[in-house]
């Protein structure tokens, strides 16, 4: 590989789908959420991780972070921030999620759909593993968009 060639899955062409892909999952993760605070609420309980006092603001803020960070990397708009923020906010998702499967602890994410549906306990514990596996293609998706898009000044 020559000095000024990049490999192919830092090209603009992979880095924009990469880039819309994750924006889209973000957005469409934060919708439900601003519509339904209370049931959010409820989800961030289940998990049984952080104290009372802090899960009805966390609830609140949280999905206007993934609805702006969604929106950002959507718009190509603060790409290496948006997407630093998504990783950051996945790598939070995996280690919850990971803490509550380890523990035996099953839960509904509350990732796309707040509702709470019952599931035996093996169902949920399945769809657990599941949704670490997509977080981590997610987190993939942001490593992309960050490395195809240096800091100015940064070469590759």
């Amino acid at each position: 590989m020559t000095g000024s060639a990049r490999p192919w899955w830092l090209s603009p062409w992979v880095s924009i789908r990469a880039q819309l892909a994750l924006g889209a999952v973000f957005v469409a993760a934060s919708v439900p959420k601003i519509l339904d605070p209370p049931s959010f609420a409820h989800m961030i309980y289940n998990y049984r991780l952080l104290p009372g006092g802090a899960i009805n603001a966390f609830a609140l803020w949280l999905p206007w972070v993934e609805l702006l960070a969604g929106l950002a990397l959507v718009i190509g708009a603060w790409k290496r921030t948006a997407a630093g923020i998504t990783a950051i906010l996945l790598l939070v998702f995996l280690a919850a999620l990971s803490w509550n499967l380890a523990r035996g602890n099953p839960v509904n994410c509350g990732c796309f759909d707040v509702k709470a549906k019952e599931k035996p306990r093996a169902e949920l514990l399945a769809d657990m593993r599941w949704t670490i596996l997509r977080d981590v293609g997610l987190l993939l998706l942001a490593a992309q968009v960050l490395a195809a898009n240096p800091k100015r000044g940064a070469r590759l």
